[in-house]
């Protein structure tokens, strides 16, 4: 661990030149005590690190200290920039090894290439935290000690006892047969087996891991991608699925379709409005989906739907009627969403 600290230490000195202690110890997340003992560890090992006295004073190398890295062309040296933004790494617990392989590749560069590393550091933006619309686009948190944990266990090839807490349950403690890791939308999954069934396990609700010295039961090779799209399929097709038939304007199919699981129907009326079968996750689902698209689309069937919809948008009618109030006085509760 030292060792790859050390290396960090040098190559963050040979990208951005002298650098006080403090800032040194910001970017390595270490204190200034232990910046101090490496400077003096690389000093003795021959590395030609000084100290520059005053007030911007700082640390710094000497001219020339370097290697090169001459087997990258253009497209590959910025191709491993593009990778290096993307957030999956922070999902499985390795944004801080990915900083510092990334300083390692950019040290490495022949000069012509970390110029047009540093242009291309300005030119894109891969994954930002917000969208369009100023949402902000929030990763899941998993503690480090949890996903470390899981990562050994998959590389390891080894059993793992994760205590996890699923979805409107008491979180339980389960083994399971480690498969691999997937990040989707910046959250991290575990895909694996338990009593010879596929399970999947979401990161951020697995509270506390253990890596077992009993190996796992799973294949030695495994297509991930694949894996991955059968369990989506599975999961898409399960549930308490429900059919609804919508009639809207043809200029909001896709907003419907895009959330929808399948179309099962579809037609055009005398009016050109469409009317479509098309099926939700659960009523939830549902419900949600037509009311993003307001007055133009109409829930047709089922009645429990059309019921639904309707007393929501009577708590908003009744909601709006009222005088608006002060703002010490809360707002009156709004009367509860029908149910099936």
């Amino acid at each position: 661990m030292r060792a790859d600290r050390l290396v960090s230490l040098v190559l963050l000195l040979r990208q951005r030149g002298r650098l006080s202690a403090a800032t040194l110890a910001r970017e390595l997340e270490v204190s200034t005590r232990t910046v101090l003992r490496d400077i003096e560890a690389l000093s003795a090992a021959g590395v030609p690190v000084h100290a520059e006295r005053g007030r911007h004073g700082g640390f710094a190398l000497l001219p020339g200290f370097r290697t090169e890295l001459t087997g990258l062309n253009h497209d590959e040296a910025l191709a491993l920039l593009v990778a290096g933004s993307r957030s999956g790494a922070q999902a499985f617990g390795l944004g801080s090894a990915l900083a510092s392989a990334m300083r390692k590749v950019v040290d490495a560069l022949p000069e012509s290439y970390r110029a047009t590393a540093a242009v291309a550091v300005q030119r894109l933006l891969v994954d930002p935290e917000t969208d369009l619309l100023s949402r902000r686009l929030v990763a899941e948190e998993v503690p480090d000690t949890v996903v470390a944990e899981v990562r050994r266990a998959v590389f390891a090839g080894n059993k793992l006892r994760i205590h996890y807490a699923a979805v409107d349950q008491t979180p339980k403690w389960r083994t399971v047969d480690p498969i691999g890791l997937v990040t989707v939308r910046d959250q991290g999954y575990l895909l694996a087996r338990r009593s010879d069934a596929d399970r999947t396990y979401r990161l951020s609700r697995i509270l506390a891991a253990e890596e077992l010295a009993e190996p796992a039961q799973r294949p030695d090779r495994v297509d991930l991608d694949r894996a991955w799209q059968e369990r989506s399929t599975r999961f898409r097709t399960g549930g308490d699925q429900v059919t609804v038939l919508v009639r809207m304007n043809p200029a909001r199919r896709e907003d419907l379709v895009g959330t929808a699981l399948a179309v099962l129907a579809e037609e055009t009326d005398a009016d050109g409005w469409l009317r479509l079968e098309v099926t939700f996750q659960d009523p939830r689902h549902a419900e949600w989906a037509l009311w993003q698209l307001a007055t133009n689309a109409e829930a047709l069937a089922p009645q429990w739907l059309r019921t639904s919809l309707r007393s929501r948008a009577a708590a908003i009618v009744t909601r709006y009627e009222a005088p608006s109030c002060s703002p010490s006085s809360p707002p009156a509760a709004s009367p509860p969403t029908a149910r099936r």
